[in-house]
């Protein structure tokens, strides 16, 4: 499996100069921040359509993954209905693949074996410039797309009531590809708190939200930065207590999970499962709504702008899309 972690890191090492290099074939197949393996000629910061028939694909069987949080299992029977649709709008078998983490899913895509998805915000730049990844759309509200805000915790009964009573302490994080896991939170920590991640604080990776926000109600971290919208989620299935907790700090709203389609999907297909998702009656599924009770729809997205506030964290903490 490909290093999707390190990658991520602010340490990660530049992309190396090709050999061999041809200006003129750059020219033909502009790629911005694309692996080499991707053109982007219309501009739209999305890995194209291969030109070469052998790598378009047609399966009779299309594999649908959902971000990595909370139970896999449980997430296969919530989303049962909703790809019972997409068969029949699409003519093809759909099958749930359980991830149990982002590098997974995102290694599933690059090599042609995950189809359809829906992305975490904060892994969708990888995932769009290192494994191909198209997003369609996303969540949605009756008056646009559906966000979520970072939150830090901590126990009810920390001594910490603002941000800067963490220094000198560990701040559980989820992954380095998550948005409001990682990549935000060190960089609100860093520009408007002057909080400096291995300085005035330490961490540790906890892999799921789930694991960092039931860490903090039991008093097992003395901090976490997490998905709000989680908390109270598990509080309403009584996986947590939300009284053991405290929130410090809240963000502006994030861009929610991005759903799309590997770029090596046939154009035709590609399009049905885009109508798929905007045509699904999101309000009769009762364990969606259950799952998403903010969420009615799916809406049309854009990833170049949808997306930009997921970029300029990335690229104020120093990421590179090196997808080795």
């Amino acid at each position: 499996m490909r290093v999707w972690m390190a990658a991520l890191m602010a340490t990660a090492l530049a992309m190396p100069v090709l050999a061999g290099f041809d200006a003129r074939a750059a020219d033909e197949c502009p790629r911005g921040a694309l692996d080499a393996k991707y053109c982007d000629r219309d501009g739209d910061m999305l890995a194209d359509t291969p030109t070469d028939a052998d790598d378009i694909l047609d399966p009779k069987t299309l594999i649908f993954s959902y971000t990595p949080i909370e139970d896999p299992a449980m997430w296969q029977d919530v989303w049962a209905r909703f790809l019972g649709h997409m068969e029949k709008v699409t003519g093809k078998r759909v099958t749930f693949f359980q991830v149990q983490n982002y590098s997974a899913q995102l290694e599933a895509m690059r090599s042609g074996r995950l189809h359809v998805a829906g992305v975490n915000a904060g892994s969708t730049p990888v995932a769009v410039n290192c494994a191909g990844f198209v997003p369609a759309t996303q969540l949605g509200t009756p008056t646009g797309p559906w966000g979520y805000t970072m939150e830090i915790i901590v126990p009810a009964n920390s001594p910490a009531k603002q941000v800067t009573d963490l220094k000198g302490k560990t701040i559980a994080f989820v992954s380095p590809t998550s948005a409001t896991g990682f990549k935000a939170p060190t960089v609100f920590l860093k520009t408007k708190f002057n909080m400096l991640l291995d300085k005035d604080y330490q961490s540790r990776f906890t892999g799921k939200h789930e694991t960092s926000i039931i860490g903090v109600a039991n008093d097992d971290y003395e901090a976490a930065a997490v998905a709000g919208d989680l908390i109270t989620r598990m509080n309403e299935r009584s996986v947590i207590d939300a009284k053991k907790l405290r929130i410090i700090y809240v963000s502006d709203p994030f861009p929610g999970t991005a759903f799309g389609y590997t770029n090596r999907l046939k154009p035709e297909l590609a399009a049905k499962v885009r109508e798929a998702f905007l045509t699904y009656d999101f309000e009769n599924d009762p364990k969606l709504k259950r799952e998403l009770p903010d969420v009615t729809r799916f809406v049309s997205t854009d990833y170049k702008g949808a997306f930009q506030m997921i970029r300029d964290i990335d690229t104020e903490s120093g990421v590179k899309y090196d997808c080795k």
